[in-house]
């Protein structure tokens, strides 16, 4: 634990307004509390983990820590791909875990206000019985909290047809880094009093408030979905597909690709009987929408026109699950492989978006870049949007493939922007992507970038190092 003279100060003056159970101090507690799940990201030990459970408490963090100059890094539930919750040295880890109330839900109204630590699949079920939804879906769904998203402006797999967290978060409650407390947004439809600080605050990964409370919209309960799986033997045939239905008009609740690593990964599984091996690419399609069924016709079609050797169309909602499902498999899959190898592999997931047009270069290009660093990479990804999830596996126990691993990680942003994509479509920048972002904006961008980040934050106390340097 990094002790400095001021720490006994620090926790002194935090547990003047903090019961006992709300600071942690012992080793293994800052060694849970030092990081997220990304890779290649270097972190720090805190000097203590804060867990309030009220708004008030988060403010007497924050004065305390701002009086004192110490850094404080917000934290949800840890399960971010970018190291934006990554603790420094000798800082406040401030964890929103137990500020988890849904305090309403109005249905005449259509919005939920929630805490952030409510994870996203308990706000989902909670307004699912009031004939409402959530639409927001990212994949780890089961334990990241709403906090999390607003601050990564999380997406999913059903963003394509119903967007991302930034389409449905109407206000947020905010306690700035000096503590003083502040409301952004609105209840209503509609507003554009001044300028729209929520959808600046959303997607800043902690770096200039930190979130007490969201409103958040919702939409009438999704309608019974059915899907198809198709598969091709070509990239090139692939995309020519997704351009085709995105071209025909057609808005598909999920339209997923996964390329043929991921494909062959998922048969060699022998979980799913509709996934055959030997294809380049699969697509998964969902459609919810008022006639499932001809808007799958018109889609199948649409997939043989493309060039589709194998299609598989569901007729009820059983199929439906069971074609989803492949989907839901390349997590398992890709572990098998990685148990196939022996132990001690990491599969880091990453995050990058082009054109949808471009799509199919894009695969192509990381199948090049994984055969000229030797390694496995397993694409999968969102082709609705264009935002795909490369996934390299890797021995960070083998310098050499460690290397190798780190070059290609570079080789395929390079590749993203290249075609005039972004390096982040829903994990966000943290540490990991930070370079990659000065690369990406440009310098006056930057500039007003770090701006921005210098009058919300004028120590550079809030989650400093992430997303923009000072």
């Amino acid at each position: 634990m990094p002790v400095t003279s001021d720490t006994p100060l620090l926790l002194a003056r935090l547990r003047s307004a903090l019961p006992a159970e709300a600071l942690l101090t012992a080793p293994a507690e800052l060694a849970a509390h030092s990081r997220d799940t990304a890779p290649f990201s270097a972190c720090g030990t805190p000097a203590v983990v804060a867990v309030p459970r009220t708004a008030e408490q988060v403010e007497h963090i924050m004065r305390t820590a701002y009086e004192l100059d110490v850094p404080v890094v917000p934290q949800g539930a840890r399960t971010g791909l970018a190291g934006a919750a990554n603790a420094v040295d000798g800082c406040v880890v401030l964890s929103t875990a137990a500020l988890d109330r849904i305090l309403s839900v109005d249905p005449a109204n259509r919005l939920v206000r929630c805490e952030p630590g409510v994870t996203t699949r308990r706000l989902a079920e909670a307004v699912a019985g009031y004939g409402l939804a959530y639409p927001p879906d990212p994949a780890s769904w089961e334990t990241c909290t709403i906090g999390g998203n607003i601050a990564t402006g999380a997406g999913g797999i059903c963003c394509v047809k119903y967007g991302v967290t930034a389409d449905y978060v109407l206000g947020l409650d905010l306690v700035l880094p000096d503590g003083r407390r502040m409301r952004t947004g609105r209840d209503t439809a509609k507003g554009v009093a001044g300028y729209d600080l929520t959808r600046l605050v959303v997607g800043s990964e902690g770096t200039l408030a930190v979130v007490v409370g969201a409103t958040l919209a919702l939409r009438p309960a999704r309608p019974p979905a059915l899907s198809l799986l198709a598969q091709f033997p070509t990239l090139t045939a692939a995309g020519d597909a997704v351009a085709a239905i995105t071209r025909a008009g057609h808005t598909p609740s999920a339209l997923e690709l996964l390329d043929r690593a991921t494909t062959r990964a998922i048969a060699d599984l022998g979980a799913h009987p509709l996934v055959r091996p030997g294809s380049a690419a699969t697509l998964i399609v969902e459609s919810d929408g008022a006639d499932p069924s001809a808007d799958l016709t018109a889609m199948e079609l649409l997939c043989k026109e493309a060039g589709s050797d194998h299609v598989a169309t569901s007729a009820t909602a059983e199929e439906a699950r069971e074609i989803i499902e492949a989907r839901r498999l390349v997590t398992p899959a890709i572990g098998a492989y990685m148990a196939s190898r022996g132990g001690g592999l990491t599969a880091f997931i990453e995050d990058v978006a082009v054109p949808r047009s471009e799509l199919p270069k894009l695969i192509g290009q990381i199948e090049d870049i994984a055969a000229r660093h030797r390694l496995q990479v397993f694409t999968l990804g969102h082709a609705g949007d264009g935002n795909l999830h490369p996934t390299v596996v890797f021995d960070p126990s083998d310098p050499g493939e460690l290397d190798r691993a780190r070059t290609a990680y570079d080789d395929i942003m390079a590749a993203g922007l290249a075609l005039g994509g972004t390096t982040t479509g829903e994990h966000g920048i943290g540490t990991l992507k930070r370079e990659w972002l000065e690369r990406e904006l440009g310098p006056v961008s930057l500039e007003l970038q770090r701006g921005l980040k210098r009058l919300f934050d004028p120590k550079n106390l809030l989650n400093p190092g992430k997303v923009v340097s000072a």
